[in-house]
């Protein structure tokens, strides 16, 4: 498969945010991407509450996970999730790891490992942070293969869960 392909896949994305109310946004953009054309979502996990990856000085995170099957080459799966964050009130400040209302991230696409100039396929973080591993476990099979990474449940082993709580059971 080549990252212009249209064929069916299962893309797995992260959702996260931490002003304005996270657990209504993320609740608002899983309803904005399940109605998105050539989406159908097929699982979504519990909200996690995590302490924030960057500066100290801000609210904790809300994040989440959420599979879905989809026709949209990867490129036009992450302008399309890009489109949701706008419309959720993100601002790109340059500032890595602040504070934001909406943060998608493409996690998983299938079983494609591509590198490109604005998509990195799957997402580089995902064996390091548990907020991305212990709800993608919730809805995935634990012997998932991410492509250069090694199997899911092999990965969860290795990443503690570091604080990392269910505030609202999927």
């Amino acid at each position: 498969m080549t990252p212009e392909s249209t064929t069916l896949a299962i893309a797995y994305i992260g959702l996260g945010g931490n002003l304005d109310r996270p657990l209504d946004t993320l609740a608002s953009a899983r309803r904005m991407i399940a109605g998105l054309a050539r989406v159908r979502e097929t699982a979504f996990s519990s909200f996690y509450r995590s302490a924030p990856m960057g500066p100290a000085n801000q609210p904790d995170y809300i994040n989440a996970v959420m599979a879905v099957e989809t026709s949209l080459p990867p490129l036009a799966l992450l302008k399309a999730m890009q489109r949701v964050e706008l419309s959720h009130g993100r601002v790109r400040n340059g500032l890595r790891w602040g504070p934001r209302t909406l943060d998608l991230d493409i996690l998983i696409y299938g079983k494609l490992h591509i590198t490109d100039e604005g998509l990195t396929l799957p997402h580089a973080g995902i064996a390091d942070r548990e907020f991305v591993l212990y709800p993608l476990a919730e809805i995935a099979p634990t012997d998932l293969e991410i492509p250069g990474m090694g199997r899911l449940c092999d990965l969860l082993i290795a990443c503690p869960r570091r604080g990392l709580d269910v505030v609202v059971h999927g």
